[in-house]
Formats: C-alpha cells, sequence, structure tokens
C-alpha cells in the first residue's frame, strides 16, 4: 500500500508542477526553434560544411514563415553564430511556457554512404545508431566550463549512461510523436527525402523541457549530395518549409487558443475514491457513445509508465476516466463523445483541472486515427 501511496503522491505533485509551470493555452502558439550548436560549438564538420551554419539558416528560415501568421510567436534559443549551453535552451523555452520546442541539427557518420532524414523524440533506447546520433550531439557538454557539475554522472562516452535515463514529463511523448511524423511526412512526401524514421533517444537538450518537444537531424553532412543538397539556399528554404508546414498542421490539431478554451466546465461529479478497483482498460470498439461511423473521441491528459487506479483522486477529481494499457506507457483518457464539439469541451474541462497539456484523440472502430481524419469520416457519412 505504501507503494501505491507513493506513486499517488508523485502523481498529484507532477500535476500541480504541470499547471504552474506550463500554462500551454493562449491566445498565440509559442515555437521555440533551438538552432543547433553555434559559437565555439561547430557540430558535425564534412566536406566544408558546417552543422552549426545550417542549422541556424535552416531555424531562421521556419521562423521567418511562420512570423506570417498572427497567431504564432517565435522564440529562438539562438538568432547569431553565438554558444548557448544545453541547459540554458530548456530555461529559455521553458521560462516562454512554450507549446512546442523545435531542435533542428544535422547528422554526420563513418560510413560516408549513410543519408537520409530522422526526427527523435526524447526517450529510452538500447538502439545502438540512435544511442550514437545522440552521444554525438551530447558531446557539446564537454565545451562548458562547469560540465560535471551540470551534468553530473552523464558521460557521452558510456552508452550505459545514455540508456539510463528516465522519460521525463512522459504526458508528452504522444504529441511529440506526433509532431515528429508531422515533420518526417513532410520531408518524406513534399521533398522526396529518404526518411529513416520517427525515433527515441536519449538527448541532453530534450532532458528538463516541459512541452512536446523533437530534435530533427535533416541529413548527413557526411554524405557529399547530401551535405550540398543542405548547405544549398534552395535546400534549406525547401527544408525550412516542410518544417513550418509541419507545425502548422500540429498547431490546427491541437492547439486552442484561450478565448476558445475557456468554457466553463461543467461540474464534476464526486466519486468516493475505491482503492481496490479494478483498472479499467479502455476499449474504444465497445464504446457506447461511438458515432453511427464507429467515431469516439476523448481527451488524453496524461501518459506515463505508472499505472494509477481511474478514480477522481488521482485525477484532481475528474471522473469518467479509462485508460489504455497496450503498451509500456499508460495513457489516460477522460472523457468518451461521439461529437468533436463536446470533445473540445471535455478538454477546457481537463485543462480547467490542471491538465494543461490535455488534448483530444480519435478512434475510428477501436483503432486511433488522427482528429482530421475522424472529422473526415463524420463529413462524409453526413453526404
Amino acid at each position: 500500500m505504501k507503494g501505491i501511496k507513493d506513486i499517488k503522491l508523485a502523481f498529484v505533485v507532477f500535476i500541480i508542477f504541470s499547471s504552474i509551470c506550463l500554462g500551454q493555452s493562449g491566445s498565440k502558439f509559442k515555437v521555440v526553434l533551438d538552432a543547433g550548436h553555434g559559437g565555439k560549438d561547430y557540430g558535425a564538420i564534412y566536406h566544408g560544411f558546417a552543422e552549426k551554419n545550417i542549422a541556424l539558416n535552416v531555424a531562421l528560415k521556419v521562423g521567418k514563415l511562420l512570423e506570417k501568421h498572427s497567431d504564432v510567436e517565435l522564440i529562438y534559443t539562438r538568432k547569431s553564430d553565438v554558444f548557448i549551453e544545453l541547459n540554458e535552451r530548456a530555461n529559455i523555452a521553458n521560462d516562454a511556457k512554450a507549446n512546442i520546442f523545435v531542435s533542428i541539427h544535422c547528422n554526420g557518420a563513418v560510413n560516408q554512404s549513410a543519408f537520409g532524414t530522422e526526427t527523435f523524440v526524447m526517450g529510452l533506447t538500447r538502439n545502438a545508431s540512435n544511442l550514437e546520433v545522440a552521444k554525438k550531439e551530447n558531446d557539446v557538454i564537454y565545451l562548458e566550463s562547469d560540465y560535471k557539475v551540470k551534468y553530473k554522472g552523464y558521460d557521452p562516452n558510456k552508452p550505459e549512461t545514455a540508456i539510463g535515463f528516465e522519460i521525463m514529463q512522459q504526458e508528452y511523448l504522444d504529441q511529440s510523436i506526433d509532431l515528429a511524423s508531422k515533420v518526417q511526412d513532410a520531408f518524406t512526401y513534399d521533398l522526396k527525402r529518404k526518411s529513416r524514421g520517427v525515433k527515441q533517444a536519449g538527448f541532453l537538450v530534450l532532458r528538463n523541457i516541459y512541452m512536446p518537444r523533437i530534435l530533427i537531424e535533416l541529413g548527413f553532412l557526411s554524405h557529399k549530395p547530401e551535405g550540398e543538397y543542405l548547405n544549398s539556399e534552395a535546400g534549406q528554404d525547401k527544408l525550412a518549409k516542410a518544417i513550418a508546414d509541419a507545425i502548422l498542421d500540429y498547431k490546427k490539431e491541437y492547439f486552442i487558443p484561450l478565448a476558445q478554451s475557456t468554457v466553463k466546465p461543467e461540474p464534476v461529479k464526486v466519486v468516493k475514491p475505491e482503492p481496490e478497483a479494478e483498472p479499467v482498460v479502455v476499449k474504444q470498439s465497445n464504446d457506447s457513445k461511438a458515432t453511427a461511423d464507429g467515431v469516439i473521441y476523448k481527451v488524453q491528459i496524461a501518459a506515463s509508465s505508472k499505472d494509477l487506479e481511474t478514480v477522481p483522486s488521482n485525477f484532481n477529481g475528474l471522473d469518467d476516466i479509462s485508460k489504455d494499457t497496450s503498451t509500456s506507457v499508460i495513457k489516460y483518457f477522460y472523457g468518451s463523445t461521439g461529437s468533436y464539439d463536446q470533445a473540445k469541451e471535455l478538454q477546457a474541462q481537463a485543462r480547467a483541472k490542471g491538465f494543461d497539456s490535455a488534448f483530444v484523440v480519435a478512434f475510428a472502430n477501436g483503432k486511433k486515427i488522427s482528429v482530421q481524419e475522424a472529422l473526415k469520416i463524420q463529413g462524409n457519412s453526413k453526404r
């Protein structure tokens, strides 16, 4: 029982911290653009191509495209060739209470035939190639004078250190993966670049950031043809547009402006906690609230490796909680409805209860789909 109480306490503390520190619903969608490396840290250098310069150019181009949208606010970790410590990059993002963090990098490999784009989210991995990418990007800490103090216990040269990362702020994992997937899809289908996929690895720059965050590897400078593309004005313009389009696509799906997120929540029914209640596994296909076309909307409020009882006392008073235990990261959902408009109201209620990162998810016949797909299905069914 003590273990269960500890888990509950940790979860409550975490939710309180999130509600105080995040506040990610506002009138503008805040994007942190992080150009990797800079100043004395050149990053990857091959064939005369320098990662720090390409990353900065692309970040600025992405920003220029996003600045055309009045409801988007840009925050840059650097806008010139300066060295910014990894911890400071995280501080900039957290202090801005941003909605997403996008770190832009270029890859390099001993095998100079390797090429293609890949986008990373924070997580654990034992995949050797993913660990190698993270190790190279994390080596920058050696350029910080007090790295032994700030990154105590971390040694980029030891793989066991990298795989020892805990998944930080797991409720952002789904959103991070969705954002990363949109970026990779844009690279693959719009630009016809080779995709190496969406991956997880332990990047220090992502570790202490409390929002959906991704690290993009634009391609391999070590592969000369790809390096030439990345170093060209035309290539950078195309990559920047793909990233900007992916961010705007993500914004359209997840962001609710403050003016639209102030729906007064319905009174929450107080249910006496049932400590010994059986865990409830979500089964979307059998949900009685699904529409005739099989579409159901829920609000994802958290994701964690901790298996919590679905009682109001564990979720700031919210009832009607379900969970999906089909993967190692358990997802917790609030409410269930066949109406997207009602789902947005449920989202507002969840945010009012402190779940600032709550977002609407959709299912069709038990299978998770994008909200856009769900709306399209419902639109077609009405014709």
